[in-house]
């Protein structure tokens, strides 16, 4: 079973996205069409703008999003899933190729996102941290010994979980996980804690957008981060996308039960290789590729 799976923030750089404009007539139409929709040149952005630009939140994603929409459309003979998954944010454009929402739709609901996402951030001073070299239940453990909000947030693959929060429990926490052997305990260069109940302002603003948006029956299932279990039904669908943003993402267990599901081959659509490294982590001998 053919497995596509699309990447979250962080996998953006300057010039992406401009060869595919140049190259493909069915990319370039979507590229067009975003700039429309958002009443901005985002293409200009991504292929014009210094890496400072493009790390903007509002810029980030839904810059990441089209990028992967651009490349499936410019490979629509190739696009025959039998699973999708995406993480975080990647998973608006997994709902997009397995036809559960229009483009349009969904980038508008990336932008809604991205702007409530940063306001949030705002709100409550916070950022996320890389544990590198722990079982997940230590790193569990060690967040709910501390004072604060701080949570395990995307469970990445086996040994490594980014765990997010306010920023007094985040250097707790990661004091604490040093002591009991991470390999490393990494703050990341984020303006927010995101998977985190302190993005629950941003859920609530997205919330009703999403309801107001249609979700067809997909032609294949969704593996989505908060369950890591397949799903077809729009109604799920929608209502576990609505919990996203304040729950972890579950890709290493996503993975494992796409492996148990039959998946026999993992394509990832979108900037970078993030992905197929994590697979790796789980499987070395599963075969990978990018579009």
């Amino acid at each position: 079973m053919k497995a596509f799976v699309f990447p979250g923030q962080g996998s953006q750089f300057p010039g992406m996205g401009k060869d595919l404009y140049e190259s493909s007539a069915e990319a370039k139409a979507l590229f067009d069409e975003a700039d429309e929709v958002l009443g901005f040149s985002l293409s200009k952005v991504m292929f014009e703008g210094t890496e400072e630009e493009l790390k903007q939140t509002h810029i980030t994603q839904p810059a990441v999003f089209l990028h992967s929409c651009a490349i499936a459309a410019a490979n629509a003979a190739e696009m025959q899933p039998d699973m999708v998954a995406g993480h975080s944010l990647g998973e608006f454009s997994a709902l997009v190729a397995n036809k559960t929402i229009a483009f349009k739709d969904a980038l508008i609901l990336v932008s809604k996102r991205a702007k409530a996402m940063q306001k949030a951030c705002e709100a409550n001073p916070s950022t996320m941290a890389a544990i590198l070299g722990l079982e997940d239940a230590v790193v569990e453990e060690a967040c709910n010994e501390v004072d604060g909000v701080v949570v395990a947030a995307n469970y990445n693959s086996p040994g490594q979980v980014v765990i997010s929060g306010e920023n007094e429990a985040i250097d707790k926490a990661c004091e604490i996980l040093t002591e009991r052997g991470a390999k490393r305990a990494l703050k990341l260069p984020v303006g927010g804690a995101f998977h985190s109940p302190l993005m629950e302002i941003a859920r609530e603003e997205l919330a009703q957008a999403i309801e107001e948006t249609t979700f067809n029956t997909p032609i294949c299932p969704v593996y989505q981060n908060v369950t890591a279990s397949a799903v077809s039904d729009p109604a799920e669908i929608k209502a576990n996308l609505n919990k996203q943003l304040t729950a972890p993402v579950k890709w290493t267990q996503t993975m494992n039960q796409m492996i148990e599901d039959g998946m026999t081959s993992y394509t990832e659509v979108g900037p970078g290789k993030v992905l197929q490294g994590l697979i790796k982590k789980v499987d070395r001998a599963f075969p990978t590729a990018s579009l």
